[in-house]
């Protein structure tokens, strides 16, 4: 049992050195979402507080990001993120993306599926209300497709 525990703790010492990458890539305000749209105030305040740590190019990673593995967990769901939605580079999508993007952000806000209770949890500023959800759905309706279905 002893030799056990000095391995497993040999072994998260060990895998400590093995660091995620927090180099968040250069922002060009210009294709920013809140910037592409010009979003309210407001708009922007709630989508900063609650979505652009895993969907944008503007991560702060929090203390804990150095400890692994819980690290490289929290790396691979802004990696995720990002891969699905990055507000940093909205203006690199095409229209179709444009368009899937919307849709998509209106529906989670509308289910109340993001930002993800394991997020909320530790980032409580996060966290979505009901007025919150109100201006965010009636600032994403605006920019439905016409032929989406609410």
């Amino acid at each position: 049992m002893k030799k056990i525990l000095i391995i497993t703790l040999l072994v998260l010492v060990a895998i400590q050195f093995i660091r995620i990458d927090k180099t968040n890539p250069p922002v060009d305000a210009e294709q920013d979402y809140v910037t592409m749209t010009h979003a309210p105030v407001e708009v922007k305040n709630i989508l900063k507080r609650a979505c652009y740590d895993c969907h944008s190019n503007e991560v702060k990673y929090p203390w804990y990001t150095n400890i692994a593995p819980v690290s490289w967990y929290i790396k691979e769901h802004i990696n995720q993120g990002k891969e699905y939605l990055n507000f940093s580079e909205f203006g690199k999508y095409n229209k179709y993306q444009k368009e899937h993007v919307i849709t998509g952000l209106f529906h989670v806000i509308e289910k109340r599926t993001m930002p993800l209770d394991s997020y909320v949890w530790l980032h409580e500023e996060a966290a979505l209300s009901a007025e919150d959800n109100k201006i965010l759905l009636e600032w994403f309706e605006t920019f439905l497709p016409q032929d989406s279905v609410k």
